[in-house]
């Protein structure tokens, strides 16, 4: 097993410097095998891991700092909360890739030419290789090496295009999302004065005044890398990245970092107070509603599901938060719906990448009748969609009912007063999403929309692949949690 980890660094590493040295025009022909062969070691380790039994082993190992206890060790844990972002991380990576393969070329009639895809190969295979870091890391300073590793990558691929809008995107994202890296790193340096330890499960031993404030330092780095409230603003901006970055970045991987971190110390502190889930649960809730208000003012379909994104992030903050309130049902559907969201959000962002590629466009206003042109788009449009809005049996009806249950099983003031804007903000995004599906795929066909067809065959195939991942995601999530005994 040990060489099958290192091989899933390895090998994207390996794709990293040979795409970054290498000749432009080669680009996918030197990632596609790196990002293949690292999907082919995860399927082996899938294969032949024992799910349920955590697993921790320490590759490297030193006394660096007096009175370090244990010494600090670099290596790797894997765990079902591990196995679920490795999933989501190498899976969809390998699509993604596959995708802007023909994506980022002279055909796209949003973005025509291939310019800097050499320079996106790299970034990208970089960015799998530090959220694989994320999903493995055994405690919290090798974790945040690679959070900050994704920040990085986050600002080159976000500027992209070189141009003035992607530009102060991407440093507007760097600015707010290493603002919470340094609250990040204020909670390493107060754990270890007072534990002289990194660990996850180290907050335990904090007094209860010390556990509240440490804590709430890494839910603001999280805050920042998620893209809640106060720190969404850079999300929605991001956009003016390739949708394949919108894609894996900010609906599958890069995300899903800080609801992570949160999931993992709630995971391994069971004894956080009452008072730390309310704040979690709160915040979420007020996120949530924040991103359905500016629904109603978005024209632009990417943007749209930027916010619809900072929204769903905000439901595994929820559930996370009833989880340290005293849900266990709750947190199980928190990290559920980390699975779940990926699937269908990146189906989606990938429909949106296909529907600018042939009509030039993904301007709400100017797209009726997609569905006659490109019904291929429009189907995978409305699985993800119908998934995202959680209709039975679509992936995030488990997690969204789960959560609702969990509020409800919760009871007294809390509960019921979290749960109330919780529904509304369902009921709320059912309606706009369908209407929106209705305007962009129905109707009398746009003049943009008479431009657009069925994407070529390699995209083609990623939308049916990505169908099939959102229609399995929930049944995987599931039996993941049942390896957590719940």
């Amino acid at each position: 097993m040990d060489t099958l980890i290192i091989l899933l660094f390895v090998l994207p590493l390996l794709g990293v410097v040979l795409v970054a040295f290498g000749r432009s025009s080669q680009a996918d022909r030197l990632a596609l095998p790196a990002i293949s062969a690292t999907l082919l070691v995860l399927v082996l380790l899938l294969a032949t891991a024992d799910l349920v039994a955590p697993v921790v082993r320490v590759v490297i190992s030193w006394n660096w700092l007096q009175g370090l206890q244990p010494p600090l060790s670099f290596g790797y844990q894997l765990d079902p909360l591990s196995w679920l972002l490795l999933t989501i991380v190498v899976v969809l990576g390998f699509l993604v890739f596959v995708f802007s393969k023909t994506y980022l070329s002279d055909q796209n009639k949003e973005h025509p030419g291939a310019e800097g895809k050499a320079r996106h190969h790299a970034w990208l295979l970089l960015f799998v290789v530090a959220m694989i870091g994320v999903a493995v890391s055994p405690n919290l300073l090798q974790l945040f090496f690679f959070w900050e590793t994704t920040t990085l990558c986050s600002w080159a691929l976000i500027s992209h295009y070189r141009n003035a809008e992607s530009l102060r995107a991407g440093f507007k994202a760097l600015l707010m999302t290493f603002s919470g890296g340094i609250f990040f790193a204020l909670g390493l340096v107060l754990l270890f004065a007072q534990t002289r330890s990194f660990e996850f499960s180290a907050l335990r031993e904090l007094p209860q005044a010390w556990r509240f404030w440490v804590f709430g330092c890494f839910v603001v780095a999280a805050w920042a890398k998620s893209a809640q409230v106060p720190f969404y603003t850079w999300l929605p901006d991001a956009m003016a990245a390739p949708t394949t970055v919108s894609m894996y970045l900010h609906a599958a991987a890069m995300v899903k970092a800080g609801v992570f971190l949160i999931a993992r110390l709630t995971l391994a502190n069971q004894e956080l107070s009452f008072g730390a889930g309310v704040l979690l649960a709160a915040m979420a809730v007020v996120t949530m509603i924040t991103a359905l208000l500016l629904f109603f003012y978005q024209n632009d379909l990417k943007r749209l599901l930027a916010y619809s994104t900072i929204a769903h992030l905000s439901y595994v903050l929820f559930g996370l938060g009833l989880g340290v309130m005293g849900s266990g049902l709750g947190w199980y559907a928190g990290v559920m719906h980390i699975m779940n969201h990926s699937a269908a959000k990146g189906l989606l962002f990938l429909c949106v990448g296909a529907v600018s590629y042939t009509a030039g466009t993904r301007q709400i206003s100017e797209l009726s009748g997609l569905a006659r042109t490109a019904p291929l788009i429009a189907g995978a449009f409305f699985v993800g969609m119908l998934a995202l809005l959680g209709v039975p049996p679509f992936s995030c009806f488990y997690s969204k009912f789960y959560l609702l249950t969990a509020a409800v099983n919760l009871g007294g003031v809390a509960g019921f007063t979290l749960l109330i804007p919780f529904i509304l903000e369902m009921v709320v995004a059912f309606a706009w999403f369908l209407h929106i599906g209705h305007k962009v795929f129905f109707g009398p066909v746009s003049e943009p929309a008479g431009r657009a067809a069925n994407p070529p065959l390699s995209m083609s195939v990623v939308l049916i692949l990505l169908m099939l991942f959102t229609l399995a995601a929930p049944y995987f999530a599931l039996h993941l949690m049942r390896c957590f005994g719940l």
